[in-house]
């Protein structure tokens, strides 16, 4: 099989026009390719507003003879020979099970954890504290319309996960030597999601696909002797002592449930859950993450900046990726980029406001939006105990809270930067520089720059795309001092190189506060396992991960673990039985 890299074609062309460019690259007749498949399309927009679809694909010759010729003639650079390694579950280990594992938490490290092990036979038992996906969504709607949270039913808890209320976006800098980051994506397109996540170099879903994906593959989990248990909150662990193994669990209700495993995919949100697990003894440790503010802008000037055109037609909504060192040190990058999204209130406890962003799978909201977020670390907490990161997220989400009275607070950013330069309030800035606040206003710009040779075009008036109620409010004392000083660095240097992102009138939100799990609870490397013997920390939640693909692959890896050494309960797809 040979891998060819850099086949070049125009945006509306197809795969017909894939085949012939690339049987054109490799100097054969098109006939002789028995098999073409796209393994990766980037866009190159280098020479904007040229712009190509850049694809890597694998191809079969029906003369597989004349592959190392051909790789001699055009180089590795070109065209390489390759061997695709497919994904493999391990074969069951021989180790009797006493009862189902137990699986807290269906975000995507439980879910295709709980996948694979009732696929192979173990008939898992998956609880979650949140509602099923289609009475969650009642209940986001509900509290983005009425301001009524639900505390066990939101953007952060619920089946899907959090990831469920966002873009869906599914690429990871994980290293994967065992095919388990295709493996996902397969497993996602087998359940509705659209083929081209297979291949897209920024592959996306969207919340409104990806409901319908973790639905489906519950019904797989079910179908396959797993038993799924909603609004069922993990409240303690029973642990033999003496042995220093799990012996079972007690969830919401008061009931017991027998087991010897245990997989902890609980999210980075389940703040009380934490507490208990610290208070029973789990090894866990503080850990760096970063938070920040939601910036948006509209969706047509980052379509010019990345494209050079503002309609962007069958590219889709450009995203971006910004990354800066501010002076301090603290590193500042986008995070969570939702092209043609919304900025989404994602509170999960009462007294508490935090953001987050979400796009439906066609991307066409009027605006684009990103975290802009700065590193922090246990240094910054104020404590060195393992839960002292929550409590610095709990002081940021309730002074936003305060700020907005529960609705989303949100700035300009041209008011919020001479607010943080200048040391002073908003309030601070009018009274002590006169008109400087409406000034600054009144600067934002009108108007953004259309593609060389074209007049400029009047951009409408930037609005914010918010689900959930708003309000405008002076953010420049939400975030720590040195933060927010790093967030305006931030910005400028991203100003120069993406013209306008720095521009006056960008909307900010905050506060951007669940960007990763403030804690890990730490795992033998060897067996996955805690301290606590059967135990099966997981996922973004338990500090393994960094969104949806990450926390699926360890959520593969720990399946693995428990399948290695351990046998089925009943018949898998490969017909082991006990």
């Amino acid at each position: 099989m040979l891998r060819v890299n850099q086949v070049k074609v125009r945006p509306q062309e197809g795969e017909r026009e894939i085949l012939q460019k690339t049987a054109r690259l490799l100097k054969v007749d098109r006939k002789e390719i028995s098999r073409m498949e796209i393994l990766r399309c980037s866009i190159d927009a280098r020479k904007k507003p040229e712009i190509f679809c850049c694809y890597t694909v694998d191809v079969s010759l029906r003369n597989p003879a004349l592959e190392p010729g051909i790789c001699r003639r055009l180089g590795q650079a070109q065209v390489s020979q390759v061997s695709r390694r497919d994904y493999h579950f391990p074969e069951a280990g021989g180790k009797p099970l006493g009862h189902s594992p137990v699986i807290a938490g269906m975000g995507p490290a439980g879910l295709f954890c709980g996948y694979y092990l009732a696929l192979h036979g173990y008939r898992p038992i998956l609880i979650e504290r949140g509602r099923d996906v289609d009475s969650r969504t009642a209940d986001v709607q509900r509290f983005w319309d009425s301001g009524m949270l639900q505390p066990e039913s939101n953007v952060q808890f619920g089946e899907g996960g959090a990831g469920t209320f966002s873009d869906g976006k599914l690429n990871t800098l994980v290293k994967d030597k065992y095919g388990r980051n295709r493996e996902v994506l397969r497993i996602l397109v087998a359940h509705g999601a659209p083929e081209r996540i297979l291949y897209d170099a920024k592959p996306h879903i969207g919340t409104d696909v990806l409901s319908q994906v973790v639905k489906s593959m519950r019904r797989t989990i079910l179908a396959h002797g797993g038993k799924v248990l909603f609004e069922t909150r993990l409240e303690r662990l029973e642990v033999d002592e003496d042995r220093g193994r799990l012996t079972g669990v007690w969830v919401s209700g008061g009931c017991r449930i027998p087991c010897e495993q245990l997989v902890l995919a609980i999210g980075h949100s389940a703040r009380d859950t934490f507490q208990m697990l610290y208070d029973a003894g789990l090894p866990m440790e503080a850990k760096p993450f970063a938070v920040g503010l939601r910036v948006e802008h509209p969706q047509s000037m980052i379509n010019q900046v990345q494209y050079g055109m503002a309609d962007q037609g069958r590219l889709g909504a450009a995203p971006y990726k910004v990354t800066a060192k501010a002076s301090n040190g603290r590193s500042v990058y986008s995070f969570c980029m939702c092209p043609g999204g919304y900025v989404v209130n994602a509170s999960s406890e009462p007294g508490r406001l935090t953001v987050n962003g979400m796009s439906y799978s066609g991307r066409n909201g009027r605006n684009a939006n990103s975290a802009i977020i700065v590193s922090v670390s246990p240094q910054d907490y104020g404590s060195k105990h393992p839960l002292a990161g929550v409590d610095f997220q709990r002081r940021l989400e309730e002074k936003a809270y305060q700020l907005g009275d529960g609705a989303v607070p949100l700035q300009r950013y041209g008011l919020y930067k001479a607010c943080v330069e200048q040391g002073c309030s908003q309030a601070q800035l009018e009274a002590r520089k006169g008109q400087e606040a409406e000034q600054i206003l009144s600067d934002c710009q009108k108007h953004w720059e259309a593609k060389e040779g074209n007049e400029d075009q009047e951009a409408e008036a930037l609005q914010p795309c918010i689900k959930g109620k708003w309000v405008e409010r002076d953010l420049s004392g939400l975030l720590p001092a040195e933060c927010s000083r790093a967030f305006v660095e931030g910005m400028e240097q991203f100003g120069r190189y993406l013209k306008g992102f720095n521009r006056p009138d960008a909307i900010l939100s905050g506060v951007e506060s669940r960007t990763s799990s403030p804690l890990r609870i730490l795992r033998d490397e060897e067996n996955l396992q805690s301290q606590i013997r059967g135990i099966y920390p997981c996922g973004e939640g338990a500090g393994y991960a960094g969104g949806i693909t990450s926390a699926a692959m360890d959520g593969m890896k720990v399946a693995e673990a428990i399948a290695a050494v351990y046998q089925p309960l009943s018949g898998g797809i490969d017909g082991r039985t006990d």
